[in-house]
């Protein structure tokens, strides 16, 4: 948390509305069936942190330095951006037919600008330490407008006295994956630095990826009341927020000895190793019962396996489950490197053009396909997801350098059943090539989860 020696406090401004700089088409859209995964209808916060280029960290504020005020530059950008991505600027709606649809009314974006007390550097310019008070830095008010509908996109930006800024944006998943958010995003800050239009124009066309009515849908492997493994620990409402680095070396040395273990000559991905040691030492600090069932899910990007290619600019979910069960005690004793392969095998399955089909025809044949019974914050079901690949940190914004990017505790990440893993942000240097992995878990459970991750470092 920010210490005493670094007062932390926000003056806030009144919420306006951002809208698009030139009249967009009027009409609702529909979502594809990818965007009607159960659990994206949320708002995905993620913080993304810029310090002046040339501002000294150990040097009083310098006003002169900033030459623009950048909230006024990223509403400039952002009302630019929106006529291109106009949809992001209307409100969702539930549709006659029960899915979801974009009202494309030009409303407006919910933006929010506040001025901090302190200097970004005091901080450690949000290194992944101090998720509880980064918190206040994204779009915490009401989600949805008078009429409750609710926003496809919030901001924030809050300046610092040293010319840094944060950008807190928040962006419904049912409207974009990560990938679309990442280039929506770039867009604003091409718009920022002065281009004209972005570089990648933007491509709705969901009916490319809508599924249909199957008699043979997908058989997934749900957890009930009876079978799921429970934690002492929960439920609870009080969550601790933490980023977990882990550094290269810890990383090599995790993927050699599975190699060693499995006495194959078999390669595992990054994700794969950490995905199977990360949910392991989650639910050992969990202590869930050994009897009981625990669900691993990974949300898995399928944009190069599809059959049909999408054309560039395409920014809706491309994404499909995959899954693996378990007892506690079969995750508990069974060799690491076991867990690995069944990873790695759900991840090649989910790859599959015909699975992608299959599993897009089961979304569209039961829209309540989340029939599994409410799970959610017991501890038995984890997904993951990798954020490594969005490369939001070379966005850059001028005479602003970015130095982080992180997701924050709202909504999808705050949660016991998410672990999002992150590229480590430029500002430490020591950790190039590592990894960020974003928790939330009771505090007991926080403080074993940790001494298993610093485990890693023994690994030989």
């Amino acid at each position: 948390m920010a210490t005493e020696k670094t007062p932390f406090e926000l003056a806030m401004k009144e919420v306006v509305l951002i809208k698009p700089s030139k009249p967009t088409p009027f009409s609702v859209l529909h979502l594809s069936s990818l965007d009607h995964i159960p659990d994206l209808n949320i708002l995905c916060h993620t913080l993304h942190v810029y310090r002046s280029k040339v501002d000294d960290h150990d040097e009083p504020s310098c006003p002169n330095h900033q030459l623009l005020h950048p909230a006024d530059v990223i509403k400039a950008a952002l009302s630019k951006a929106l006529v291109y991505y106009y949809p992001l600027a209307g409100r969702l709606v539930d549709h006659t037919d029960g899915k979801l649809v974009i009202n494309c009314n030009a409303k407006g974006v919910p933006f929010l600008e506040a001025n901090a007390t302190c200097k970004l550097s005091s901080l450690r310019y949000w290194d992944g330490t101090d998720m509880e008070t980064a918190k206040n830095l994204v779009y915490d008010l009401p989600s949805q407008d008078e009429s409750g509908h609710q926003y496809p996109l919030v901001f924030k930006v809050t300046n610092f006295p040293c010319g840094g800024f944060t950008i807190g944006m928040g962006l419904l998943h049912s409207v974009c994956d990560g990938v679309g958010a990442f280039q929506f995003f770039k867009a604003i800050m091409e718009f920022a630095r002065g281009k004209t239009e972005p570089s990648v124009k933007p491509v709705w066309e969901r009916d490319r990826l809508t599924g249909s009515i199957t008699k043979n849908p997908l058989q997934i492997d749900f957890l009930d009341e009876a079978s799921a493994a429970v934690s002492p620990f929960l439920p609870t409402k009080v969550l601790m927020h933490q980023c977990i680095k882990v550094d290269s070396e810890s990383i090599r040395r995790l993927k050699m000895s599975l190699m060693k273990e499995s006495g194959e000559n078999e390669n595992f991905t990054t994700f794969e190793s950490l995905a199977a040691y990360v949910w392991r030492s989650k639910c050992r600090a969990l202590k869930m019962s050994y009897d009981g069932k625990v669900k691993l899910n990974i949300t898995v990007g399928v944009r190069r396996h599809l059959q049909d290619p999408l054309p560039e600019g395409y920014y809706g979910n491309v994404v499909v489950d995959a899954d693996v069960v378990l007892t506690m005690r079969e995750l508990n004793e069974r060799p690491l490197y076991e867990i690995v392969k069944l990873i790695k095998e759900i991840k090649k399955v989910s790859c599959n053009s015909d699975y992608v089909r299959n599993f897009m025809d089961t979304l569209e044949t039961d829209l309540e396909i989340d029939t599994e019974f409410n799970i959610e914050g017991s501890g038995a079901f984890t997904t993951f997801t990798d954020w490594r690949h969005l490369d939001f940190e070379n966005v850059d914004f001028g005479v602003k350098e970015i130095v982080n990017v992180l997701p924050m505790p709202s909504d999808m990440f705050g949660c016991v059943d998410l672990c999002i893993f992150s590229a480590l942000g430029n500002f430490d240097s020591s950790m190039e090539g590592g990894i960020g992995i974003f928790v939330s878990l009771p505090a007991p459970a926080l403080l074993t989860f940790k001494d298993e991750m610093e485990a890693l470092s023994l690994f030989i």
